[in-house]
């Protein structure tokens, strides 16, 4: 951990929070991670072995709790009060970030991020019972074409890097950069749908009802403010 030698409240709250990957881990504990693996795979950048050692930092500072899971191994992390009295102040860092954080580059569009960003937000009211599986079909400059899948069983979505097995009942097809712009709210899905560069086949019902089936990213509805390609392109994209 980073030592400002300073009495500063910032400062002190900076050792911490500030320290890198520990905000993205708050954030995923936030938004419902509570298992090690789950944790991980909303952070896939970081070692395993360096993720322990920050969760125990957090632990340590009181942003945490853990306790060993009484069925099976692993470990249950739960926010403190200190820990979800971060919750609002990292969404605010998020937003700022939509409206000013620099434009993405190639080495910024990780697809299986993207695949755990949809799988916790879905739309899954608008579901048939039963199981669904959606098949994430994405062209790139440097990944080439990678697939992925969601399986959605009565609610509950799981992420699959591997095929699951099952009949695919959706299929959405794009290029990455094209959608990770549209699921950050850059472009208009509905627009990019018409235009046919995200396409999708499969279940009638679920191809016609795509735009209200992806929620899309927490921060999509903030207004790109930082001049450049992404600002440029999302005053440039009508918005059905």
């Amino acid at each position: 951990m980073s030592i400002y030698g300073q009495y500063c409240p910032l400062a002190l709250a900076a050792e911490i929070v500030c320290e890198r990957w520990n905000m993205l881990i708050i954030r995923r504990i936030i938004e419902g991670s509570h298992r090690f693996n789950n944790i991980h795979k909303g952070v896939p950048k970081i070692t395993a072995t360096l993720l322990s050692s920050r969760l125990r930092d957090l632990e340590q500072a009181g942003i945490l709790t853990r306790k060993r899971l009484t069925h099976g191994p692993g470990h249950d992390y739960q926010l403190t009060e200190s820990g979800q009295a971060l919750a609002p102040i990292i969404q605010s860092l998020a937003y700022w970030g939509q409206e000013w954080g620099r434009d993405m580059v190639i080495k910024d569009l990780d697809p299986s991020f993207l695949l755990w960003q949809m799988h916790s937000r879905l739309n899954t009211s608008i579901l048939p019972e039963g199981r669904t599986v959606i098949e994430l079909s994405l062209t790139g400059e440097e990944n080439g074409s990678q697939l992925l899948w969601l399986v959605a069983t009565d609610g509950k979505v799981d992420m699959c890097l591997k095929h699951p097995g099952y009949e695919v009942d959706l299929t959405i097809m794009s290029d990455l950069r094209l959608f990770v712009e549209t699921w950050r709210g850059i472009r208009d899905i509905r627009h990019e749908m018409g235009r046919g560069s995200i396409r999708a086949s499969g279940n009638a019902s679920l191809v016609r009802r795509l735009p209200d089936l992806l929620l899309l990213s927490a921060a999509a509805h903030v207004t790109r403010k930082r001049p450049g390609k992404e600002k440029a392109l999302s005053a440039a994209t009508p918005v059905k």
